[in-house]
């Protein structure tokens, strides 16, 4: 549902207001996107997180993860819960990583929320595959591999969140 013309003090009663994994918003300057992720969505969502958590594990990489925790800015007129997203090293104001599993498109354009609220780098998921955005300037960039987690083999993770068993992928992970 896309709501036009949403002042701001509007937003944040809704978004405190409806305390619920099931319901994400996503807020651009008077524009308000309400959605229900659906069971395939978080599937993938929770395949990749657990995929990506079980990897910095391994190689002993300190991650901090926040989930989809609602991150907002007033004096930009943006605000959303990303699907996942982590900062490297250690708790800070804004994730540096946020991931988004794409099943289908909003009416709200997320890297621009995302660019107003500074978060460094945006991971899609779409149709099996990973397309990493970085923010240069005031517009994200795509590139080959993350420069938060290069460690990170993008092709592989993505193999892996395709696969129905979650367990096997972990196990193969």
């Amino acid at each position: 549902m896309l709501l036009e013309d949403v002042p701001w003090a509007t937003y944040v009663v809704l978004r405190d207001s409806i305390d619920s994994p099931g319901v994400r918003m996503t807020y651009l300057k008077g524009r308000l996107e309400i959605m229900s992720p659906s069971r395939s969505h978080e599937v993938g969502r929770t395949q990749i997180a657990r995929l990506l958590e079980l990897f910095c594990l391994e190689r002993d990489i300190p991650l901090f993860g926040y989930g989809s925790t609602t991150f907002r800015r007033e004096d930009k007129e943006r605000g959303l819960e990303p699907d996942e997203c982590y900062a490297r090293g250690k708790d800070k104001p804004t994730p540096d990583i946020a991931i988004e599993v794409v099943v289908s498109h909003g009416s709200i354009d997320k890297l621009d929320v995302y660019r107003g609220l500074d978060i460094r780098e945006v991971w899609v998921f779409e149709e099996g595959a990973f397309t990493v955005l970085t923010l240069r300037g005031d517009a994200y960039q795509p590139v080959a591999t993350s420069e938060v987690l290069p460690e990170v083999d993008l092709k592989r993770l993505a193999e892996l969140a395709g696969w129905d068993d979650q367990h096997a992928a972990l196990r193969g992970y």
